[in-house]
């Protein structure tokens, strides 16, 4: 996620045996938990030179030396194995996990269950699908629940509805199926009664875990029609007790727009919720249709209080506006404070074809050329490229000398949105594709890598009016692995497109790995805490060392070097991430090196903190803190801390903003 994750506190799971966090989806690391241990406690891998080799063999990648500890007499270290295929994701252990499934230890069980969602294997389907009326454990069972709706097939997924007759109340088992049938919906396997049944876990008095799994499944569940179930979702994204299933309910209202009543409600939330990301999810669930009802709410949106609405209003317009006079956004524009919010209106208004369009171009382009913040430029570079009428002035902005790559990155971005535009003018076109080959060879890694994409965007007919591909094999081959990975990867995709090739597989193996430091790890106690001061206040982060060692280190040792210092919080997306530590201060930075990705059993809660990748095993120095549980990252993206204070720093952070300093504190 470089461009790019369910409970507001910290709890733990203490030997996977702690119900409540399982029910409530809650971020939690393996071990000690918070609060119970003192804040210089030794963690375990300090203590056992066995847990250090388990680990390292995970980083490693190497299964053979990781099997033979599934079979060790000591429970804690079946179980620490087990997790590590977590992350391994190797086939060849599947019979080894499923072995496990009958462990004697009810926590081997549930992280072989997890190992087994993990790597989704669907020849494991037929054990987890007997495990699950058999498992005692509330835990095991849950996990077990949500790992078949990993692997199953399409022809499975009826076994999954139908719940074995003494599960029918038991909450973990409720808890596990909505988890399944959510994990399931993300894979396209769905059906009318898969559907009908996360309409019953959605009513209360369902755990919050079913309640939570189902809302989010019907909200991400790609080609739902809700029509039918609106009432309920509406009764749901008003009522319900918890603030982050009423905003996927409110998410999921978007797939029941059409009854009729479904605009009034999504503008009654907007203006009355008390928690914003319920108003962001019912603005955003707003659509084209339903423009004229909300529209007054989204205008009062504009003014909310916090930014985050106020920036999902914006958009609303920017992505729905289309017959409304470009003049009124311009007015509206002038009224706002938050640069962000004013220059996403700005490009509102430019988006109307009306009257006008010329005053409010040169009225943009001013603004550019007195404002000095580089994330402000870069957002009206991205207003105007609403304009092809703007080529010139977006086009000098972006190649200027000694120009800051935040606004080289925004201006290439918006050069590439305008050519998109339907009146960009054809006589243009070879241009256009003069400064792709130009930004190609830019040597600038964002420029270049947005360029490639635009290259093989086939709406964009760039291929007939290109010579050849040589000039991206020559700036693909100038590039430093794994420091410019994304923008090899955006440049060798081209490459592959316009040779007619199959896409070539980036091989993680090959690129420089940063090993565990064992060394860091193992000064580091269970109870550190790192002290994030930002220009908009505190934030502090509980480093956990013991789910997620060599990440956790790395952030130690970068921490220590007074890497973070100074950086920008380079990307903000209204209730779901801030993300920081990027070197550029565009999110196309990184280390030379790389970190191998650490998927303990842990959940997407809000303020949970992550680190950014470009696919598995590509982390590196950029992270992210989650505005509210956001499950579809979960064990994809490493969780390496979560924010035990300034949770409402968080919620009020935006491009541009400053990482301060990062201290180490106890």
């Amino acid at each position: 996620m470089t461009h790019p994750p369910f409970l507001s506190r910290l709890t733990k799971l203490l030997a996977f045996g702690c119900l409540s966090c399982w029910l409530g989806a809650c971020t939690t690391p393996r071990t000690s938990a918070p609060g119970t241990v003192s804040s210089n406690a030794i963690n375990k891998f300090a203590a056992d030179s066995a847990l250090r080799r388990i680990a390292t063999a995970q980083d490693a990648r190497q299964t053979a030396l990781l099997l033979p500890y599934l079979r060790r007499p000591e429970a804690a270290y079946r179980r620490e194995a087990a997790l590590a295929f977590a992350s391994v994701q190797d086939k060849a252990a599947t019979s080894a996990l499923v072995t496990c499934l009958s462990d004697t230890d009810p926590g081997v069980r549930q992280a072989a269950a997890y190992a087994l969602g993990q790597t989704a294997d669907s020849t494991a389907a037929p054990m987890l699908r007997q495990r699950m009326a058999t498992e005692p454990d509330p835990g095991a069972r849950r996990a077990v629940l949500e790992a078949f709706g990993r692997c199953f097939t399409r022809g499975e997924l009826n076994a999954l509805l139908r719940l074995p007759p003494g599960l029918a109340f038991d909450t973990a088992a409720l808890a596990g199926q909505a988890w399944g049938l959510y994990r399931a919906g993300l894979r396209g396997v769905t059906s009318e009664a898969a559907v009908a049944r996360l309409m019953q876990l959605l009513e209360l008095p369902n755990p919050h875990g079913a309640r939570l799994a189902a809302a989010n499944a019907l909200a991400r569940t790609r080609g739902l029609d809700l029509a039918i179930y609106a009432g309920a979702l509406e009764r749901t994204a008003q009522a319900d007790p918890a603030y982050a299933v009423r905003s996927a309910a409110a998410a999921a209202l978007a797939k029941a727009a059409e009854a009729p009543s479904v605009p009034g409600v999504l503008a009654a939330i907007t203006r009355r919720d008390p928690e914003y990301q319920v108003r962001v999810s019912a603005l955003r669930a707003m659509n084209a249709a339903m423009y004229v009802p909300v529209k007054e709410a989204a205008w009062a949106a504009l003014m909310d209080k916090n930014d985050q609405v106020a920036l999902t209003a914006a958009e609303f317009f920017l992505t729905y506006a289309t017959e409304e006079p470009g003049t009124l956004f311009l007015e509206k524009a002038n009224k706002l404070k938050q640069w962000r919010v004013r220059a996403t209106l700005l490009a509102a208004a430019l988006k109307q074809r009306g009257e006008g369009r010329e005053a409010i171009r040169r009225d943009v382009q001013a603004r550019y050329t007195a404002a000095t913040d580089p994330y402000e430029k870069g957002y009206l570079l991205k207003a105007l490229g609403e304009d092809p009428d703007a080529y010139e002035f977006v086009s000098t902005a972006t190649f200027a000398p000694r120009q800051s790559v935040v606004v080289g990155t925004y201006g290439m971005e918006a050069l590439v949105a305008m050519r998109r535009v339907s009146d960009f003018p054809e006589a243009q076109y070879p241009a256009f594709v003069l400064l792709l080959q130009r930004a190609v060879g830019s040597g600038d890694v964002a420029v270049m890598g947005i360029a490639a994409e635009a290259i093989r965007n086939p709406k964009l007919s760039v291929p007939p009016l290109l010579a050849s591909a040589d000039f991206l094999v020559q700036a693909r081959d100038k590039l430093t692995m794994p420091r410019d990975l994304e923008a090899w990867q955006s440049l060798q995709q081209t490459i592959d497109y316009l040779n007619k090739m199959p896409p070539t597989p980036l091989v993680t193996s090959s690129i420089v790995a940063h090993p565990i430091n064992w060394t860091t790890v193992n000064r580091i106690p269970t109870g550190q805490r790192a002290m994030v001061r930002t220009s908009k206040g505190d934030i502090v982060f509980q480093l956990l060392v013991e789910a997620a060692p060599g990440s956790v280190a790395n952030f130690v040792e970068l921490v220590e070097q007074g890497f973070y210092n100074g950086k920008n919080f380079h990307r903000v997306v209204p209730n779901f991430v801030a993300q920081g530590g990027c070197p550029r201060g565009d999110g196309w930075g990184s280390t030379e090196y790389n970190l191998r990705s650490e998927f303990a059993d842990l959940r997407y809660g809000a303020g949970a903190v992550g680190l950014a990748s470009a696919g598995k095993d590509t982390e590196s120095c950029q992270w992210f803190i989650t505005h509210a549980p956001t499950p579809h990252l979960d064990g994809r993206y490493t969780i390496f801390a979560q924010v035990v204070s300034g949770l409402e720093v968080v919620s009020r952070l935006d491009i541009g903003d400053k990482i301060d300093r990062i201290e180490l504190v106890r």
